[in-house]
């Protein structure tokens, strides 16, 4: 009996591969897309930061233009106690005396020291 051979062209070619369409964007444009998201958002944070640090300086600068307003309201309030004291001893004691060498103003200055030095 003879044996089985191929034919003269030999087999046609066995489809074992599927022929399925690419799906989605090469990985080029995915790639270009994601650092173009990115390039984005940098740039927003950055220009948060600028405007945080642009509000920030605002708001010292506000507080440095206030000082010399709250020293004042500060200043009338002590000489408002000032003369509240002067008028209570005035009216306790019948005469003003003053344990100062000067009838001058001066702010006073309290140093409040702890107790116990703790470290």
């Amino acid at each position: 009996m003879p044996q089985d051979l191929p034919p003269a062209g030999g087999y046609g070619a066995v489809q074992y591969k599927r022929n399925l369409p690419a799906r989605g964007f090469r990985p080029a444009v995915l790639l270009a897309g994601m650092l173009g998201i990115c390039s984005y958002g940098f740039y927003k944070v950055g220009k948060g930061i600028r405007e945080k640090n642009e509000l920030a300086r605002e708001k010292m600068w506000s507080r440095i233009h206030l000082i010399p307003l709250l020293t004042a309201e500060e200043d009338r309030d002590l000489v408002r106690r000032h003369l509240a004291d002067q008028e209570r001893e005035q009216k306790l004691l019948g005469s003003q005396t003053s344990p100062y060498n000067s009838d001058r103003f001066v702010r006073p200055t309290y140093a409040t020291v702890p107790v116990s030095v703790t470290k």
